[in-house]
């Protein structure tokens, strides 16, 4: 493995769909995949941790209700609609 490279970031190689890459790169270019696949996984992780945080108190009380997320939904969106409204109450 390489030693990680000076500003604190390192080479990784990841696999993914061809037609997935094609339009990430359209997307992006070809220089902009790493700014934008990082982004991508800060942002999975901040959901990861959200998830977490909804599992651990509905275990401790009880399942969020259809009020409460979407007094959630408003407080994080404003009257747009969510991005991630499904239904369900983890994140």
């Amino acid at each position: 493995m390489k030693s990680p490279r000076p500003g604190g970031t390192e080479n990784i190689s990841v696999s993914m769909p061809s037609e997935l890459l094609g339009a990430l790169r359209t997307r992006t270019g070809k220089r902009g995949v790493s700014a934008y696949v990082a982004a991508a996984v800060r942002h999975q992780l901040a959901m990861d941790g959200l998830a977490e945080i909804v599992a651990a108190y509905e275990a401790e009380h009880e399942p969020l209700s259809e009020a409460e997320i979407q007094a959630a939904q408003h407080e994080l969106f404003g009257d747009a609609p969510a991005p991630y409204a499904s239904g369900n109450s983890a994140a």
